[in-house]
Order: C-alpha cells, then structure tokens, then sequence
C-alpha cells in the first residue's frame, strides 16, 4: 500500500514541489491611467515566464504588486489555487514565500558577502553561515563569503544577489531586469548560470526584461505586454513565428512592411499577389516580413535576376547603403516601385556599393498580413 504524505493528505503542495502561480484580472491605476489594465497570467510550476515589453508599459508594477510591495485596485493573486492577495485579503509580502530581486542587485555595502547572502535568514549564525556558503559555492563565489560587496565585479555582485534572494528557499521568484546592468559579454554566461541553479532550486519563476534576446534564451513561456496589457501570450517559438500583431512583429526584429488592398483574397505587389484568406475584399492591409527572410540577386547589366537564384516574382531596388553588423550585411535598398526603403539580411560580408541595382523577393511563408491601422 503507498502511503501518502502529509501534503497530499491535505491537498497542499509539498515543499519541494514547484508551486503554480496565478494572477487575476490585475488592475493599477495612477493618476486616473491603468498602468496594470485587467492583467491575468499563470505560471506553471517549475516554469520560467518571462514578462515581456517596451519600458513604461507596466510589466514591473505587476512584479510589484505580486511581490506585495504594491497593491493592485482590483484583481487577485493565488498560489497552488490559494489566495495570497485581492482587495480585501492580503498575506503580507514576507509571508508569502515570494523572491524578489531587482536590476540594481541592492547589496547592503556594510555587510560582507556572506552577510548579505544570509541577511533574513532564521536559525543559528553557523547555520546561516552554512546556508550562505552552499549557495555562493554554487555560483563559484564561496572563497568571497567574507569579502565585501564592492570588491567585486558587477557580474559577481549579481550572483550574490541571486544567491541572497534564494536563501530563504522562495517557492516563487521575481525577477526584475536581474542583467540590464551587466556588460554584454558576461550576459549570457550569467543568464544561463541563473537558470541552471532557479531550475535546481525547483522555484516557479516570472522574469521581467525588455530584452526579446534575453525573454527568448531563458523562457519556458512569453507574456508580451503593450500598454498596460498582455497582447499576447505562448512558448517563444510561437510568440516569434506568429506574432499577434505589427508591433508584435516589430518588437522582436527590425521589418518591412508593404500595403495593398484585398480583391478575391489575393493582395497585389510588386513582389506578385499574396493570399489572404478570410479577409473582406476592399480591406486595406499590410504584409510584414523581416530582412532575413529577403533573398537578393544582382541585376546581371540589366539582364535581370538568375531564376534558378531567386524563387518568386522579384522587384528591383537601388542599393542605399549597406553596412557589416558582425554576423551578418544590412543592405538597404529604395525600391523602384514605391522609392519606398526595403531591407535585407545577407550572412557574412556584403557591401555592395550605393546605386548598384539588385533584383529582391521574398519568402511569402515568412509574411504576416494584418488589416491597416491608420
């Protein structure tokens, strides 16, 4: 006969499971604006989600309110199905087994990096200590447990400042833009440092970045948030190849976009006719597709493209400028068509000089139709 815990008895999530954090209908309001409007997302337990957009558009507020630092004007917060905060009921922030760690790591100067670590922990100075050891050891710090806060470097104090948020063992961690102040070349080591040791520790956790590098590389789930709300929510390969909406699209890369009105379901350019199936004949829409997905050829004295080169109906352009990124060539070029800007993508080094004429076309099971918003 299996014998249950005591959790499962009781219908309580054990400890050491992750637990599922939900939030409902979240609302905040500052001088008569929602910067929180009707906001709902669950995390699934041991899941990383990350939160998402543009600055100012509410994402941290939401961490805020569901660390209990601030309180929401309507909606409601629950773990494992139990409620945390609404309106009226309210566990206290340090009750509710909740980390929060911010961009600007917030060490205490005046107390050494074991101190800092084991700040808020109960229990005995050895065992304390001993929490804070096994903690820096993971993230190769153990030998600075007694050195202080500005001896060391900015990549080293932010994983100080994680070991100090998971000390208290948090079933739930927030994360408020943890690596906008490191240097570029630490980022990624550190990031993936981060998630191995939150996926040992077994925590659920919600990470607000408006980073769509960062929110790609460390997320189980997306929730890409515009104005004070969630435009659209899913796994990081669909947010990318199925963006809700133009600035969805526009927010992860840089794009292009053409216009055109819709007759039999098909939308007639320069590039040949595109379907758009279901959409109201006389709708005005626009085809957005992203550099990568333009293919270039040269125009051969005025011989045209290669067809065994270029799939697809080609339109001609005039290079404008084209620059070295370090992976990969942006080449601009103003189409004969519209005298409109197109750009493309080309891997390695392609600089070809301005004025020179180049035939284009572009992947149509790369595009995006969406109606025209004036």
């Amino acid at each position: 006969m299996v014998s249950l815990g005591k959790a499962a008895r009781t219908g309580l999530t054990a400890p050491n499971i992750p637990p599922r954090l939900e939030i409902r209908n979240l609302v905040r309001n500052f001088e008569g604006r929602a910067v929180v409007d009707n906001v709902s997302l669950a995390i699934e337990p041991g899941n990383v989600m990350c939160l998402l957009g543009p600055s100012g558009c509410g994402k941290s507020t939401t961490l805020r309110m569901i660390a209990g630092v601030d309180m929401q004007d309507s909606g409601s917060i629950y773990l494992d199905g139990k409620l945390v905060c609404d309106t009226v009921f309210r566990v206290p922030p340090e009750r509710r087994s909740i980390g929060l760690m911010f961009q600007d790591f917030a060490l205490f100067p005046h107390l050494t990096v074991g101190q800092n670590v084991a700040f808020g922990l109960k229990g005995s100075g050895s065992e304390k200590r001993r929490r804070a050891k096994a903690l820096l050891d993971r993230v190769g710090l153990a030998h600075f447990i007694d050195e202080y806060p500005h001896q060391l470097s900015g990549g080293e104090q932010q994983r100080v400042a994680l070991a100090r948020a998971l000390a208290p063992k948090p079933r739930v961690m927030l994360m408020d833009e943890p690596f906008s102040g490191l240097d570029n070349r630490l980022r990624d080591g550190i990031r993936d440092e981060t998630l191995d040791l939150l996926k040992e520790e077994g925590a659920s956790v919600l990470l607000v970045t408006h980073e769509p590098e960062e929110a790609m590389r460390m997320a189980d789930e997306i929730a890409l948030m515009r104005d004070g709300k969630i435009v659209q929510q899913g796994a990081p390969y669909n947010i990318y190849n199925a963006p809700a909406d133009r600035e969805a699209v526009a927010f992860f890369s840089d794009i292009n976009v053409l216009r055109g009105k819709v007759k039999g379901a098909l939308v007639a350019t320069p590039f040949g006719a595109f379907l758009a199936p279901g959409v109201a004949d006389g709708t005005e829409v626009e085809i957005v597709f992203r550099p990568q997905h333009v293919s270039i050829d040269f125009d051969r004295s005025g011989k045209g493209p290669n067809p065994t080169v270029l799939a697809g109906t080609p339109a001609r352009g005039l290079v404008e400028r084209a620059r070295f990124m370090g992976s990969e060539s942006l080449v601009e070029f103003r189409m004969d068509h519209d005298q409109e800007v197109l750009r493309a993508t080309v891997p390695n080094v392609f600089l070809p000089k301005p004025g020179t004429p180049m035939w284009l076309t572009v992947r149509r099971d790369r595009c995006f139709i969406y109606p025209f918003k004036s």
